[in-house]
């Protein structure tokens, strides 16, 4: 229906994927600089690009490298975790004024003392004794009170420190994005050094930091948390004003899928950001909807199979795209005549059928006024997400995810 080309040049096997300040935070299923670059280089419209749009900003890789471009940019996530992610990335920060804090902060570990701390309030974190020893709350609540005590231009870039530190000194297990705690055997040998690693998050960044900065541009980034199933404000992105969008969108709900709520409410929590702990709830398919708004003739042998075999898996999934449908058709305004798409999606399976969101994700815009160039396939060997997931919902039962990315580059013709 839409014809696929397999490229191994975009598999980047080898690249390094923390260049400049994407090496800042972690975060699930991010779409790796290379592809955003490289999109941008064949891609962005020949008469004109003064603006790209990421309408699932997530980490926010695509407005990084559009400002490396010297190209403007605007994302959105309703994740307030992304947001600040995506602010920190983007901004440049003053390198001296970072450097004379370190100083301070590699004394902490021998002017720490308990009754320095003046707030042990942790009540906004769900369970804190069951996901905290006390003396980590303690030490990071140290943490954020000489955060709150710096200059504002660069009290950012230490909080998105502090953020990846919450998680990692958390019981939390390893390398799992949802909420799973470590066996009473692993917690009674865990002993994280909070303060030695907050200061390697410090350190890394920082490289980062000089690297972004030596770039020597600083295009207009506006960072934004408006959801697009619902509407892009007239007064943020007028229509037909974007060039071009270079985006990575959720590849099916966040309960089912990759769990970016779980995984951001580590942050989220510590930062009493808004809806923390129902954020999945607010994500693309979060609400449970039975009948399908759309019409898909790429998909519908897919859906009938799945709703054969379960129809609460079909419903979620009917619940997704139905979120996502009525997001594409939102941002299709927004994107000038001549505009371009570059959607990098993931075909998840469900119930051991695979969903061709690419073909999905083309058809949906050609309802749209647009014109499929084509659509790239990609190994996916350095991104960020489960390995396995359990189709089934069968303890023990397990079933291999993604491997392939699907790139579709699509252009406006009407």
């Amino acid at each position: 229906m839409y014809d696929r080309i397999v490229d191994p040049s975009w598999n980047f096997k080898t690249a390094n994927t923390k260049e400049f300040t994407h090496c800042y935070h972690t975060y699930p299923a991010m779409m790796i600089p290379q592809v955003a670059r490289t999109l941008i280089e064949l891609y962005a419209p020949q008469d004109q690009c003064n603006l790209i749009f990421d309408p699932y900003m997530g980490s926010g890789t695509s407005l990084v490298e559009a400002s490396l471009k010297g190209i403007n940019s605007i994302g959105t996530d309703i994740n307030p975790l992304a947001r600040l992610i995506s602010q920190a990335k983007t901004t440049h920060f003053d390198i001296q004024k970072i450097t004379e804090e370190i100083a301070e902060i590699q004394l902490f570990p021998f002017s720490y003392s308990e009754d320095k701390v003046k707030n042990t309030d942790f009540t906004r974190v769900s369970n804190p004794d069951f996901w905290y020893a006390q003396d980590i709350l303690l030490k990071l609540s140290f943490l954020s009170q000489y955060i709150d005590s710096l200059e504002d231009e660069i009290k950012l870039f230490f909080q998105i420190a502090l953020s990846e530190t919450v998680r990692e000194v958390s019981y939390t297990r390893n390398g799992e994005f949802k909420r799973f705690r470590m066996t009473e055997k692993q917690i009674k040998q865990f002993n994280p050094d909070v303060f030695g690693i907050f200061e390697s998050k410090i350190f890394r960044n920082l490289e980062g930091l000089k690297q972004y900065n030596a770039s020597n541009l600083s295009p207009k980034v506006q960072i934004c948390d408006f959801n697009t199933v619902y509407e892009i404000p007239d007064v943020v992105l007028p229509n037909e004003s974007v060039d071009m969008i270079v985006t990575s969108p959720p590849y099916g709900d966040s309960h089912t899928t990759v769990a970016y709520g779980q995984f951001s409410r580590w942050a989220n929590e510590w930062f009493n950001f808004p809806n923390a702990k129902n954020l999945d709830n607010l994500l693309m398919g979060g609400k449970k909807k039975a009948e399908p708004i759309y019409e898909t003739e790429s998909i519908a042998k897919e859906l009938k199979e799945i709703q054969s075999i379960d129809n609460t898996r079909f419903q979620e999934v009917v619940s997704f795209l139905n979120d996502y449908s009525c997001s594409i058709k939102n941002i299709a305004t927004k994107i000038r005549k001549g505009g371009i798409i570059c959607y990098v999606v993931g075909n998840r399976t469900v119930k051991g059928i695979q969903i061709p969101l690419d073909f999905f994700t083309a058809e949906m815009f050609e309802k749209q006024g647009f014109s499929h160039l084509k659509t790239i396939v990609r190994e996916i060997p350095n991104k960020r997400m489960p390995s396995k997931n359990s189709p089934t919902n069968v303890t023990g039962a397990k079933g291999c995810t993604m491997s392939n990315e699907y790139i579709v580059v699509m252009k406006k013709t009407k």
